[in-house]
């Protein structure tokens, strides 16, 4: 038979209490853990702590941070885990300004706002007041009196609204090269249907076009001028065909 090695029941006892003393002391650590930690959670909420520290507005050129803040609706001290990412972009996205938006979250309670925005391609010009047009054919609000339409042209005589979208989807699809060439742009008087324009460009030609095809037409423009020479100005006809006739008393171009 095995001999068992026979421990008494004195010297198991010691071992006992340590063993449940040790038990005990890690519940009350973890039970102190979860206290403290519930205190903490508590505090960041009810304090300052929780509030939003930091809010950084990418992509946005034409509108500024404090609008687009505005128009999310993130109100000062407002708690940073309560925001809602859809809703913030929901918000901004309304803004006639705005393409599209993207919200983030980083730490330390900082929120990143990522916009992009629709490229201003005219002005339209009504009642001496000018009205930033935007690549979607929206007309925002008219500039103040101290501001002039800078590097876009300008719409002007325009009085078939229904038009005005499909010219701003056209004008987009210029590069800046040949967009910035371009002084005004008029609906031709004489078209019955409103399809077709009057150009007057800043070199001192004047083109005339359709709306429907305009922007790959005109992306011809910069190559016709080069071939007709720096002394000869006129008519650049640029619809179905494309030809040029010098300038006539019926066809001066505007001063």
């Amino acid at each position: 038979m095995d001999k068992h090695k026979v421990v008494p029941i004195e010297d198991r006892i010691p071992k006992l209490k340590t063993q449940r003393k040790q038990k005990t002391n890690r519940r009350m650590v973890i039970y102190l853990s979860l206290f403290f930690l519930l205190i903490m959670i508590f505090v960041y909420f009810q304090s300052s702590f929780s509030d939003v520290k930091k809010i950084t507005v990418t992509g946005n050129e034409n509108i500024s941070d404090e609008a687009i803040i505005k128009a999310g609706k993130i109100e000062p001290h407002t708690s940073f885990l309560n925001l809602s990412d859809k809703d913030i972009e929901k918000n901004i996205g309304k803004l006639q300004e705005i393409s599209s938006v993207a919200v983030h979250k980083s730490f330390y309670n900082h929120l990143q706002i990522q916009v992009k925005e629709y490229h201003r391609v005219a002005y339209l010009e009504e009642k001496s007041k000018y009205y930033p047009v935007l690549e979607s054919g929206k007309a925002l609000a008219p500039m103040g009196k101290k501001y002039m339409p800078v590097n876009a042209p300008i719409i002007a005589d325009w009085k078939d609204k229904g038009q005005l979208k499909s010219m701003a989807k056209e004008l987009a699809k210029l590069s800046q090269g040949v967009a910035h060439r371009i002084s005004e742009i008029h609906l031709d008087s004489k078209d019955k249907a409103g399809k077709k324009v009057i150009l007057y460009m800043t070199d001192g030609y004047v083109v005339r076009s359709s709306i429907s095809h305009f922007s790959r037409k005109m992306e011809e423009y910069p190559s016709i001028v080069q071939q007709l020479g720096p002394h000869r100005k006129g008519v650049i006809n640029m619809d179905i065909s494309t030809y040029f006739r010098e300038y006539g008393d019926e066809e001066a171009p505007k001063e």
